[in-house]
């Protein structure tokens, strides 16, 4: 579902009831498109998201961590200089758009009370943030600068008046009280077309839910079903839902009937929206800030997989070693029998009783010169055989080193791109930068915590160097160690000698969703204790080798795990 006006009022509200009268106490911009506000409110610390993102914009109350960039974006500082320590006076939604106006009051640098409007539009790819002087009706800054050849009809950037975005002439739903007798002839496509056209604010989901409310109560009129449905909003009588059916999810302020799928229901919208946009705005994340990541990792891994074809051909070649070497031993057994100047002869085999043996002669070399010359091919044959298994399995190391990698950037969290990255400039696949001008040192993240249903923390990598770092030095010897089956995935460390199948079951079922494999039922999932755990010299980082293990085979989930986490 899209962030509709509906969805925009049912929020508004819940934000009046849990920020309203608060005071900012601290300001960040995580992201691009994203600004954090963080309110003391009700004797509680918030944290207000406004997103612009062209894809997930919205306003919520959010729980999820966010890293804090090492020198704040003009938008931010903007921000707190003229927001930080304000109160929030008020929150109004314009015209059941989806557009929402912050009106906070604070002093200026005379010390004098200033009202000043946080403006978020909600509008897809051209969403925005805008911060207004609505006295001087002048814009103070904008997250996202749009100049006159951009948009004829307004400008946003710092400096120029404030023009609101276009309204679209349609009547409000909260004030509509006129006969719908017309509904009832329409077809359920006009229906939907209709009110959409109609009212303000009905995003698609919506309308079809109000549609297929009328269409399955004939017996009542469209009208008094249209208020009854507009009264949940209007009494705050809401149900926050998601819905998952089949790959896609909705998130809806009332349980859309019209949605068929697996229900979720929420205490909140924003805790709705965080399970909704969470994980989808992190991965939009990852995708941009690991974006040539991705690209040198698989042009790795497929550059290694085309050599080991290769590899493995040159191997098949030398298969023909042992031939050469019954040849020159033949040919060694039965010299007297062959003149100068032949071209091939065909003698007795011993190695095979009965049967006989064409052997293919250089007429230009001397007997001894020719069965010479069959050891010598069987020697280089034999030296390649070590030389080609050596590089094949180098190259399936290297090809199973970058798939971990990989599936490490698939299930990484911004925070853990940069580690990725250094990883791989020390491994030589990334060229280093010079070394820039000392500042605020990158603190190296953890490992994510989860806790087991009996209490017992388990602790998972989320990138090869950490993973080393787990298991070979913050485990204790006999912690239990799982990694899934010859698969590409996490280390997951149980702090327990002793931990409960359940719990051993639950750390197998995380370390199936950290691996290549996280789609997949029946995922191999390998436990041992760390103490039959070792790391061979000269190993790729988060190569490990192990005996002694007891295999689970699970299937993960999304919901288990986030259920589990810390």
């Amino acid at each position: 579902m899209s962030f509709d006006g509906l969805f925009t009022h049912a929020m508004v509200s819940e934000l009046k009831e849990t920020v309203l009268h608060g005071r900012v106490s601290k300001i960040q911009q995580p992201y691009e498109n994203e600004v954090i506000f963080k309110i003391r409110s009700n004797r509680k610390n918030v944290q207000l998201l406004l997103s612009a993102h062209p894809q997930y914009a919205r306003m919520q109350l959010t729980d999820i961590p966010f890293e804090n960039p090492t020198s704040p974006p003009q938008f931010c500082m903007v921000m707190r200089k003229y927001l930080d320590g304000a109160i929030l006076e008020d929150i109004q939604q314009v015209d059941n758009d989806r557009v929402v106006e912050f009106t906070f009051s604070s002093r200026n640098e005379l010390g004098d009370i200033q009202n000043l409007v946080l403006i978020i539009e909600i509008m897809g790819r051209h969403s925005n943030i805008l911060l207004v002087n609505k006295q001087e009706n002048k814009i103070l800054e904008t997250i996202r600068h749009i100049s006159p050849s951009q948009n004829t009809y307004r400008s946003l950037y710092p400096g120029a008046e404030y023009k609101a975005a276009p309204k679209q002439e349609k009547a409000d739903p909260f004030e509509y009280n006129k006969p719908l007798t017309l509904l009832a002839e329409l077809s359920f496509k006009e229906k939907v077309s209709w009110i959409q056209q109609s009212f303000q604010g009905f995003g698609k989901d919506s309308a079809e839910e109000l549609a297929f409310q009328i269409d399955s109560h004939p017996e009542d009129a469209p009208s008094n079903i249209f208020q009854k449905f507009m009264s949940s909003f209007k009494n705050n009588t809401l149900s926050p839902t998601l819905t998952i059916s089949g790959r896609k999810e909705f998130f809806t302020p009332l349980n859309y009937t019209s949605i068929k799928g697996e229900k979720q229901f929420f205490d909140s919208l924003s805790s709705c929206a965080d399970r909704y946009f969470g994980n989808k705005a992190e991965r939009d994340r990852v995708q941009q800030q690991a974006n040539d990541l991705f690209g040198l990792v698989k042009t790795e891994t497929e550059r290694n997989e085309k050599k080991l074809v290769k590899l493995e051909k040159e191997f098949q070649q030398t298969q023909k070693a042992d031939r050469y070497r019954i040849k020159g031993e033949v040919l060694t057994a039965y010299l007297h029998e062959v003149r100068s100047g032949m071209d091939k002869i065909v003698l007795d085999n011993f190695y095979e009783e009965n049967k006989k043996i064409e052997i293919a002669l250089n007429p230009r070399k001397s007997p001894s010169e020719n069965a010479q010359a069959y050891f010598s091919r069987y020697q280089k044959l034999k030296n390649a055989i070590i030389h080609l298994n050596k590089q094949m399995k180098q190259t399936k190391e290297e090809i199973h080193y970058l798939e971990s990698v990989l599936t490490q950037l698939e299930v990484a969290s911004p925070r853990d791109i940069e580690e990725i990255r250094d990883e791989l400039q020390n491994g030589g696949y990334i060229r280093k930068k010079r070394k820039q001008h000392k500042g605020k040192k990158r603190p190296a993240s953890k490992p994510d915590q989860y806790v087991s249903s009996d209490g017992t923390l388990i602790l998972v990598g989320k990138n090869n160097t950490q993973n080393d770092e787990l298991t070979m030095k913050t485990a204790n010897k006999s912690d239990w160690w799982l990694h899934t089956k010859d698969i590409p995935g996490s280390h997951v460390i149980i702090r327990s000698d002793d931990p409960s199948e359940k719990t051993l079951e639950e750390a197998a079922m995380i370390a199936a969703y950290f691996s290549k494999y996280r789609q997949s039922a029946q995922v191999p999932v390998d436990a041992v204790q760390v103490k039959h755990i070792k790391k061979p010299n000269g190993a790729k980082p988060g190569f490990v080798i192990y005996e002694g293990q007891t295999t689970y085979y699970v299937t993960p989930t999304q919901d288990l795990v986030q259920k589990l986490r810390k």
